[in-house]
């Protein structure tokens, strides 16, 4: 009898476990991918009983997926635009998670040195203005460097991308003509180059690729041992991508929109870096699954309190006090 009791017992837990057991499926920004996993993996060591999908599809990706629901959250480096806001079922929470910088990588035989990049430089390689390494404006921001005479391929993203957009949107704001002529988005008509899918994509190419320049989040650089250059920012200061150079560049928001949609690209700050960006989880304000709602208020307030300090190993930079404080606040908004 105590036997049948236990059994009964164990089973009833079993099935409870089985009932509480989470599976989320989120897609999109490659950009924040390396700290994602990371923090994935973590909260599931932790809370085993949930466990969250995440596929690395690109921002557009992610933006798309969770406008048609396939997907419980999304992410994204761009924030949506306010059409794509208005054809959501539910209204759509944008909520930052880390900062990153993204920076221009190339690679040119036979140059081992750090280059330099002006805004002007940067923009007119992309439009296909200066097409080959021995350039002369490119040699006055890098003296003493010996350039070979070497057609530049430009590799940019082939897929909609938050990637893209912060770049794009750096673009825009160094250069008129590019403005007029191609803009900002997560897909844009590149005047020139190789399109690459991902981030892992583009440093891929521009790894294996002579000549290549293109853009990518600070730690596929790192992580695939490829050159990055220094950046001229507004102030007219040369800064190269880093964690504290996102950080100042964050601190030049002086008010923290309500909801969270800012650009912080080519702010002021002579420590800030020009090409930095807040990332953003694309959270349904509203879940119908009790359970599933429960699960993603948990994970982000489990983000805000021990995901933040495991930024700075991958090179990310972590929320700001006073940002975080208000993402907390908008968490609890979300009605499950």
């Amino acid at each position: 009898m105590i036997r049948k009791i236990l059994l009964l017992a164990f089973l009833m837990v079993g099935v409870t476990v089985a009932a509480t057991a989470q599976n989320l499926n989120a897609a999109g920004a490659t950009f924040p991918y390396p700290i994602y996993s990371k923090w994935f993996n973590e909260y599931h060591n932790q809370h085993p009983n949930v466990a969250i999908n995440y596929q690395s599809i690109g921002s557009g990706g992610g933006i798309r997926q969770v406008l048609e629901g396939t997907v419980d959250f999304g992410a994204s480096d761009g924030p949506m635009t306010d059409e794509q806001l208005g054809q959501a079922k539910t209204p759509i929470f944008h909520i930052p998670t880390v900062l990153g910088a993204v920076v221009p990588a190339y690679n040119v035989p036979g140059v081992t040195a750090d280059l330099r990049f002006s805004p002007e430089v940067i923009a007119n390689i992309c439009l296909g203005k200066i097409s080959n390494w021995n350039d002369p404006a490119i040699a006055k921001d890098n003296p003493g460097v010996r350039f070979p005479d070497k057609p530049i391929v430009v590799v940019h993203r082939s897929d909609g991308s938050g990637t893209n957009y912060i770049f794009t949107d750096y673009l825009s704001k160094v250069s008129e003509e590019w403005k007029n002529q191609v803009g900002k988005g997560t897909s844009v008509k590149w005047p020139v180059g190789l399109g690459a899918k991902g981030n892992e994509g583009v440093a891929g190419m521009i790894r294996q690729q002579e000549g290549a320049f293109g853009y990518v989040e600070l730690i596929y650089a790192i992580q695939n041992h490829i050159g990055y250059g220094w950046v001229k920012n507004s102030a007219g200061k040369w800064v190269k991508g880093s964690l504290d150079g996102a950080t100042a560049a964050a601190g030049s928001v002086k008010e923290m929109p309500d909801d969270f949609r800012v650009s912080i690209t080519n702010p002021p700050g002579a420590s800030a870096y020009p090409i930095a960006s807040f990332t953003w989880l694309l959270i349904p304000s509203q879940f119908s699954d009790h359970a599933k709602g429960q699960a993603v208020v948990d994970f982000l307030n489990w983000m805000l309190d021990k995901g933040e300090p495991m930024t700075t190993a991958l090179d990310y930079a972590p929320l700001p006090k006073s940002v975080a404080a208000k993402v907390r606040a908008r968490i609890k908004e979300i009605k499950y």
